[in-house]
């Protein structure tokens, strides 16, 4: 199946899009899996992401970065689908097997591997949402400075904020629960 707008009719809106949606889909992807336990709401979420992106292209005046621009809408809409999802769902055991890795070849260490994920993801939904697109960004690869320009908030209160961040999430993992920050 080609693509469904013949490339002599696109807009530079579609071709930015086009273009920004083929280098990060992977990145929104993962996006969508840390903010959205449940298959079929994170399709929807995905989908959302998408739609928000290609609609904020109309808009985009190269400030800054497309990555940078694509990660302030992901997010933004991220954190407005979190405020009207439930809180504190955990995976079942049918989401966890989609982190199975078909290729490793030590099945004990694939579980651990995919247990440690789960948890992860599973702590970094409990976070905030300021604090949850913060550790999500950072998991992405950004910098603090990027992060920042993301978020609203200077490179050394993301620098702050990752630091107590990730105290909090290896104390969570190591006691195998969230406690209070």
């Amino acid at each position: 199946m080609g693509d469904p707008i013949p490339s002599s009719s696109k807009t530079p809106q579609d071709e930015r899009y086009a273009r920004v949606a083929a280098a990060f889909g992977p990145a929104l992807e993962r996006l969508a899996r840390a903010s959205e336990a449940n298959p079929e709401q994170r399709r929807d979420l995905l989908q959302e992401i998408h739609i928000a992106l290609w609609r904020s292209f109309a808009r985009f005046d190269d400030r800054c970065s497309e990555r940078t621009w694509m990660y302030r809408v992901a997010h933004n809409v991220a954190a407005s689908h979190a405020r009207r999802a439930r809180q504190g769902k955990l995976l079942t055991l049918d989401e966890l097997e989609a982190f199975a890795d078909p290729g490793q070849p030590d099945p004990e260490l694939q579980v651990a591997e995919r247990h440690a994920v789960a948890r992860l993801t599973t702590l970094v939904q409990t976070l905030a949402a300021p604090d949850r697109q913060i550790v999500l960004l950072y998991l992405e690869g950004l910098e603090a400075r990027a992060i920042g320009e993301i978020c609203g908030l200077s490179a050394g209160a993301v620098a702050t904020k990752l630091s107590r961040l990730k105290t909090v999430l290896v104390h969570r993992i190591n006691q195998g629960g969230p406690d209070d920050r």
